[in-house]
């Protein structure tokens, strides 16, 4: 498949109704999750009192499932029907949004409590995560396969520009219950989009030991030679973004001297430039190789790394809205291509299994968080961002010098059943 193909028009126009569904519940559940996300931490600091290592600490269970579970749910997709397996898991992160709000509005969270439900929500994150992918070539055919990537990135950049600030502005002013209120309930509406998505039937798979399987998609990636570098990079990038983010919120009330409207609304510039990084992917491809698409993301992480340290002798909201501006632009180009390319050199019973091990980079988040909580306790949110820099200089490294590089075009998809046509 050409790269040439991402985000033409025409290809968008033939999408099918059933994808048009999942990308519905997609938005619906990216914009739960970020709102949730960006309400926790503000009131931690906010309403708890608490500092940059319990805030590390929250950060840290949010995201541990990534680590724990995303190898478990992609077995489960490769098993089951990824369409039940995706509502169950966001009924789940519905259900501890519920709790979160019962608990604010009862008057009885804690930030222990707070990381509880975190960690169960993110549960249901990591399922819904790990199986979309892997969903999407079985909707669309393959010609439309890099516009419905576009489309699926393109509505959770638009989560991420509204949900923080929107977050920031209910916290700030209403109180938590308002925010999560608000999650639970598009938790909820993405559940009922997914219940009437019909999925093509696949062939069923004899039994096999768990342990089989795995091995089996991990010598596939691993031995890959575009998606190792492609997982190392993201693996790296999460670590050294979550050890910014980990202390951001306390470093930007504390020191920066921002209200929760202001962390919100820098925030909400990462999604900002996610929505101009996608709305410019299709150009961008169009103009240069892949493989220099695919490098864009990195190197802008690291340009954003480098700007967001300069806020420690300037004091500015708009550099640190620069800064979150560049990491959503550049990485989004990033994971429009990369995506793509890994449903296309990936056969379709092994899309859930790839998918699991490419989401087991974002397990790399809560050691982020980890790190990020333990410098920022001892040695303060400065320090952190100094650290943060360096891993961002880093992953720009590990694809710069990859054969990812020198790719020109999209390779041929690998042979695959066509999906089945979706009812209107």
């Amino acid at each position: 498949m050409s790269s040439k193909s991402t985000g033409g028009s025409k290809s968008s126009a033939r999408l099918p109704s059933a994808f048009n569904r999942l990308a519905w519940s997609n938005l619906a559940a990216q914009s739960a999750e970020q709102v949730g996300l960006a309400a926790a931490p503000l009131v931690a600091v906010l309403a708890l009192s608490v500092g940059a290592g319990e805030t590390g600490m929250l950060q840290t269970a949010q995201t541990l499932p990534f680590l724990l579970l995303s190898i478990p749910a992609g077995l489960l997709a490769d098993r089951m029907p990824r369409r039940r397996l995706m509502a169950c898991a966001e009924a789940l992160r519905a259900l501890s949004l519920v709790g979160i709000l019962a608990c604010a509005g009862a008057g009885w969270l804690t930030w222990p409590l707070l990381a509880v439900l975190g960690f169960v929500g993110a549960c249901g994150t990591v399922a819904y995560t790990v199986s979309a992918p892997a969903l999407v070539p079985t909707l669309v055919p393959p010609e439309c396969l890099a516009a419905a990537n576009g489309r699926i990135e393109l509505a959770r950049t638009v989560a991420f520009a509204g949900g923080p600030a929107l977050a920031g502005a209910l916290v700030g002013w209403t109180g938590a219950t308002p925010a999560f209120g608000l999650a639970a309930a598009l938790s909820i509406c993405a559940v009922f989009l997914l219940a009437r998505l019909r999925e093509p039937a696949r062939p069923a798979r004899p039994p096999r030991h768990p342990l089989a399987d795995l091995r089996e998609g991990a010598r596939f990636v691993f031995g890959h030679s575009l998606l190792l570098p492609i997982f190392l990079t993201q693996l790296i990038f999460n670590t050294a973004f979550f050890v910014l983010q980990a202390v951001y919120v306390p470093y930007a009330v504390h020191r920066l001297g921002f209200s929760a409207s202001g962390v919100g609304a820098t925030l909400a510039t990462y999604g900002v430039g996610m929505i101009v990084g996608a709305l410019l992917a299709a150009r961008i491809t169009r103009m240069v190789a892949l493989g220099t698409v695919i490098a864009l993301g990195p190197i802008a992480g690291l340009a954003a790394a480098i700007v967001m340290t300069l806020t420690l002798w300037v004091p500015s909201i708009l550099l640190a809205g620069f800064s979150f501006f560049l990491m959503g632009a550049g990485p989004v180009i990033w994971v429009i291509s990369t995506a793509t390319l890994r449903q296309t050199v990936t056969p379709s019973d092994l899309m859930g299994r790839a998918s699991a091990i490419n989401i087991m980079a974002y397990g790399s988040r809560p050691i982020g968080s980890a790190i990020g909580a333990v410098i920022g306790g001892l040695y303060g949110a400065e320090t952190c961002l100094i650290v943060a820099a360096v891993g961002f200089l880093a992953q720009a490294l590990v694809i710069v010098t990859s054969p990812v590089l020198h790719l020109h075009r999209q390779p041929e998809m690998v042979g695959r059943p066509s999906p089945a046509p979706s009812p209107s």
